[in-house]
Parts: structure tokens; sequence; C-alpha cells
């Protein structure tokens, strides 16, 4: 079934459009997930939350691409969950990610909201100046999670070259957003 089908359904509240949604995506969700929860129980809650919340905010949202709106969803939802589940103690390698992040990105504060779309647009620019290889590279880590190695392997290059490529994407991106007036 197409996406736009899958969406016009969800709009109608008709729920065998939801069973769509799962046997279409299921699989792809899930293996998302699981890049942040190291149980499958956790990262198939996840997902369902997912689900959930792709059924309350549709209507009145209308995505123009589903699989990148329920993804973001389910990446939110398995990141509520670590958040949960390492509330007293720390996984060192989503730490290791949000450090790396945490010297090019500006920190949250009260106008989180208004900024996080400015910087969403900022950083949608920066993607838009790379090419293809560091784009993949920099989504690859930053946004799916992916350790160095396995991004190594998928873009048949050396992990040092990938550590390399990473350093100087987020001192770019740094330069970037400073550019943008968004302050670090």
């Amino acid at each position: 079934m197409e996406d736009r089908e899958i969406i016009a359904g969800l709009l109608v509240r008709d729920q065998t459009f939801l069973a769509a949604l799962q046997e279409k995506y299921g699989p792809k969700l899930l293996r998302l997930a699981s890049r942040f929860l190291s149980s499958r129980e956790d990262a198939e809650e996840a997902v369902n939350d997912a689900y959930f919340r792709t059924w309350t905010t549709i209507p009145p949202q209308e995505p123009e691409h589903l699989f990148a709106y329920v993804a973001q969803l389910c990446r939110y939802a398995a990141l509520e969950k670590v958040d949960w589940l390492t509330a007293k103690k720390r996984q060192a390698h989503l730490v290791e990610l949000t450090e790396e992040l945490a010297q090019c990105l500006p920190d949250p504060g009260p106008e989180r909201e208004r900024e996080g779309r400015e910087l969403g647009e900022a950083l949608n620019g920066f993607l838009g100046t790379l090419d293809r290889e560091k784009r993949i590279l920099f989504l690859r880590r930053y946004w799916y999670g992916d350790p160095i190695r396995d991004i190594a392997a998928q873009c048949a290059m050396g992990e040092s070259k990938v550590k390399t490529t990473l350093f100087r994407l987020r001192k770019d991106l740094k330069i970037y957003l400073e550019q943008e007036g968004i302050s670090i």
C-alpha cells in the first residue's frame, strides 16, 4: 500500500491503515529503535509508542513523507526510553554521541521549541551543503546512532577516516551555526 493511501486512511481514523503502516515499516522501525535500546522488548515498546503517537497526531498533522515522520516519532520514543532506563546511570554510547554534538550545538533554554525549529532548519541547511557521502556519515552517526565501525563497513572506508570526517563535520557545523546566528 502506498504512503499517501495510509495517510489518507489515518486522516479518516481507519485502524486498518495503522495495521498497513505496521506491516510496511515495522521491521525498519524495530531496527531503528534497536540501535538505541539493547532489549528487544524495549525496542518493540518504542515502536508501539511511535504507532500510538502516529495515531494521535494524524490528524491534525498530514506528513509529506510517512516513513520519515514515523521514524522520527520512533527515534524520540526510543531516546525517551533510554532516558528512563538510564536515569541514574549513563550509557557510554549515547553519552559519547551527545558529547560529540554538544561541542557544536547550543544549550537548550526556555525558548526551546522555537529555537528547536530554528536549529532544525539550520541543520537541514547545513546538510544541504554536504556531498552525499558526508551527509550519509553525519546522519548514520547522529540520527541513527550507528557505531563508527558499522559506518566504516557500510561506507567501505576505514574507521579513522570516518572519525576524522565526523570531527571535521562537527567543526564545520559549529561554524555554519555561528554564521546563521545560532550561538553555541
